[in-house]
């Protein structure tokens, strides 16, 4: 990866496009630290302590949450409204048919995502708002911004539901010009930013500790024993995220006219982990439903206190029901990413056949036995990694065992993996342009 940095560097447009990448993400964690009106900076910090889906929240943007800066809301509306409209795609034919209407269906399909971007922004603001029964307060803390607003509280809270919904927006906005004007997927990148800051302040938070405290030797072994487990954990997930099944294709020779199509040999590559973080996604969100409300509406209700003594992250029982619903999303989304039976006619409308199996329905049978093999070797990866390393971290040093959650390790490694693909490609682009000139 530093080779194809150093690459890049040396052609001019794509020099341009990296910096483009650096200023907006420059731009983005800027506005992580602008104060929103009303809200006091680390006013939400005790409450997301106590929440694990908050938690989760707050890494991936950087700790804005925390603070109840301008972006706490980062990205995480504009994901849950592609998510949602995804699913929603599968399941309304008139989506479906905008998603296959090429890039005027695209166009359509992203406008519709940020329209529920905004939908999901404004509830979630509500939502944190009304979780945490913040005060309308400055940042401060001196003057009440219902004070300012001729003693109306409900017009303070509307002001600052207006403020997370807006910086939402612009957060989106950032992504999507990276997407255009920089390297790689922009809303990926801000989402690896935001993992990176919090990851980084914990980490030098817990250095100026050891050495201002004075030289302790179990927070030494403690510090080294963390790094050697983030490399060892990274180094998996990016032997399994690389790692591929590729099933032989023949294709017959056919005579068209006067010439002569077919006979050449290719593969289907089946990734192990197809899925990504999407099963780990849905696994968490179903599980903090039930906590998100019971603390909207019953906190410190007996439900709410049984779950979070029963299902809180480090019971056997919240471990159990994760690792369930992991595999059971992991094969309900390959279902929607894989579709066998396409592919098998695709291979036999195209004088295909794999080698040994007949076309038709026994190919399409053939790779359907395959995925679900593979995609229970993946969906046991993931259940592995949402689990076993957070243990591993909770022992070598409770004060970062939330840093790095299962999401934000893949979300590390897939992002990083895409980043240095997208480069090696505009590399490999170039190249060519210069060759055909």
């Amino acid at each position: 990866m530093f080779e194809t940095l150093k690459n890049a560097f040396k052609v001019k447009e794509i020099r341009i496009k990296i910096w483009m990448t650096l200023l907006f993400i420059l731009i983005y964690r800027i506005g992580c630290y602008i104060p929103v009106p009303g809200v006091g900076t680390g006013s939400f910090s005790e409450g997301i302590a106590a929440a694990s889906y908050l938690s989760i929240m707050s890494m991936m943007t950087g700790g804005a949450l925390a603070n109840g800066t301008w972006f706490a809301m980062g990205i995480g509306p504009y994901i849950n409204a592609s998510i949602i409209l995804q699913l929603l795609t599968v399941a309304i034919p008139a989506l479906e048919r905008m998603s296959k209407q090429g890039e005027e269906g695209q166009k359509k399909i992203a406008k519709l995502t940020r329209y529920g971007a905004l939908i999901l922004a404004i509830i979630q603001a509500i939502g944190i708002l009304v979780s945490f029964n913040a005060n309308i307060v400055d940042a401060e803390g001196h003057l009440a911004l219902s004070q300012i607003l001729f003693d109306q509280v409900w017009l303070a809270y509307i002001v600052i539901v207006a403020f997370y919904a807006a910086g939402a927006l612009v957060t989106v906005w950032i992504g999507e010009r990276i997407t255009e004007y920089g390297v790689s997927n922009g809303i990926s990148l801000l989402i690896f930013v935001g993992i990176l800051a919090t990851a980084g302040n914990a980490f030098l938070n817990s250095i100026i500790t050891f050495v201002t405290q004075g030289f302790d030797l179990n927070k030494f072994w403690a510090i080294i024993g963390y790094i050697i487990a983030i490399v060892v954990v990274f180094g998996l997930i990016v032997w399994v995220e690389l790692a591929e099944r590729r099933v032989p294709v023949q294709y017959a020779k056919q005579v068209k006219g006067r010439k002569m199509y077919g006979g050449q040999s290719t593969v289907i590559p089946i990734k192990v982990n197809a899925n990504g973080v999407m099963p780990l996604i849905f696994a968490f969100s179903i599980l903090s439903f039930p906590e998100m409300i019971m603390t909207m509406f019953w906190s410190g209700s007996p439900a709410h206190v049984w779950w979070q003594s029963n299902m809180g992250t480090s019971s056997w029982l919240y471990m159990v029901v994760l690792a369930l619903l992991i595999l059971a999303f992991a094969f309900f989304y390959s279902q929607i990413q894989f579709n066998p039976e396409d592919i098998s006619k695709t291979i036999q409308q195209n004088g295909g056949f794999i080698l040994g199996i007949r076309p038709g329905k026994p190919t399409a049978e053939y790779l359907k036995r395959i995925q679900n093999r593979i995609t229970l070797f993946g969906a046991i990866f993931l259940a592995f990694i949402a689990l076993v390393p957070a243990i591993v971290f909770r022992l070598i040093d409770p004060s970062t065992s939330s840093v790095f959650s299962a999401t934000g390790l893949i979300i590390c490694v897939s992002v990083a993996l895409e980043f240095n693909t997208a480069l090696e490609s505009q590399i490999m682009m170039k190249n060519y342009k210069g060759f055909l000139k």
